[in-house]
């Protein structure tokens, strides 16, 4: 008898699933998240780096200019404002010694104090870096502040500022082609957990209910081998060993039925001549001598049996050798 065996493993399914995708979903997550922060960090210390260059050269330029006077500083300051040539990216600040702005690119930002930490740093004879909200118009901003001397004393600071937006919109433009990468690859491996749960769970899930089939009494039972290379095999394994205990099985049931008529005669022979024996009023001595020599006639028989018996036993425990000796 051959069967399919057909078994949901919906729970099987979900454990594997939940165990597996967990794990390559955190790592994904955590994976993604550090590409998403390196390229954070990257592009924005590109803008910085770009601002501290081009800051440095103008503040070089403004140091090796010969002025007589703080008019002529400021006109010239002006003037480098005015004809910024990436003043529709950068605004190009000139910062006071009070941390106010004096000259803008943006004309409409004069007279403010950001009251940033880069301003306060270049005040101090430091390069000063920013990274946050713009106190007036609450924008995110990039700044970073210069000194500027004259005469060997600080005056004040140039400061470069750019709004931080379009640099967030790069960065999420970024983290979202990774994280759609991310979920493409755990696509991906969804995808071969489920061929691996179709090609190797659910059948051993089925050869498993197979086999409890065949230990619940169904012996012989055939599991229909659809399966390749080592399940293949364990298939092939544990149909053999189904033949063989239903083989077993077979003949136990021929033994203990041909034990029980063997028994059954001596029985009904010893049994027939005790109520004879006990039926006879008469006392003779002839019935008496037959019917007691059929019933020890009877009795070695049944103790040859028992002989046998227990030697089958022996031989099936291995308790019992064979000593082979030529004889004539």
């Amino acid at each position: 008898m051959k069967i399919h065996v057909k078994r949901k493993v919906h729970g099987l399914r979900q454990r594997w699933m939940a165990n597996s995708m967990s794990v390559v979903a955190a790592i994904m997550l955590m994976v993604c998240g550090l590409f998403s922060a390196s390229i954070a960090t990257y592009y924005y210390n590109t803008v910085q780096n770009a601002l501290i260059a081009q800051a440095k050269a103008a503040v070089s330029f403004m140091n090796r200019s010969p002025l007589s006077g703080y008019d002529e500083y400021y006109a010239l300051a002006y003037s480098y404002t005015q004809n910024f040539s990436d003043k529709d990216k950068i605004e190009l600040q000139f910062i006071d010694a009070n941390g106010k702005i004096e000259v803008s690119s943006y004309n409409f930002t004069a007279g403010i104090s950001p009251g940033t930490s880069d301003i306060t740093a270049a005040l101090a004879g430091n390069l000063g870096m920013y990274v946050g909200s713009d106190g007036h118009t609450n924008e995110k901003i990039i700044a970073v502040s210069c000194p500027l001397t004259y005469d060997g004393v600080s005056i004040g600071a140039m400061r470069y500022v750019t709004s931080a937006r379009l640099v967030d919109q790069q960065i999420l433009v970024n983290c979202a082609v990774i994280f759609g990468v991310g979920m493409a690859l755990l696509v991906m491996v969804y995808c071969i957990n489920m061929v691996f749960i179709r090609k190797i769970v659910e059948p051993v899930a089925e050869v498993t209910e197979a086999v409890q089939h065949i230990s619940s009494g169904s012996y012989g039972l055939q599991i229909e081998n659809t399966y390749h290379e080592e399940i293949g095999a364990l298939v092939d394994s544990i149909n053999e060993m189904s033949s063989k205990i239903s083989q077993n099985e077979k003949m136990q049931r021929e033994f203990i039925s041909s034990v029980s008529h063997e028994l059954r005669t001596p029985l009904t022979a010893i049994n027939g001549w005790g109520e004879t024996l006990l039926g006879d009023t008469s006392n003779d001595p002839v019935q008496l001598r037959r019917g007691v020599g059929i019933i020890l006639k009877e009795s070695r028989r049944l103790t040859n049996m028992v002989e046998e018996l227990l030697q089958f036993s022996r031989m099936q425990d291995g308790r019992f050798t064979l000593e082979v000796e030529p004889v004539d």
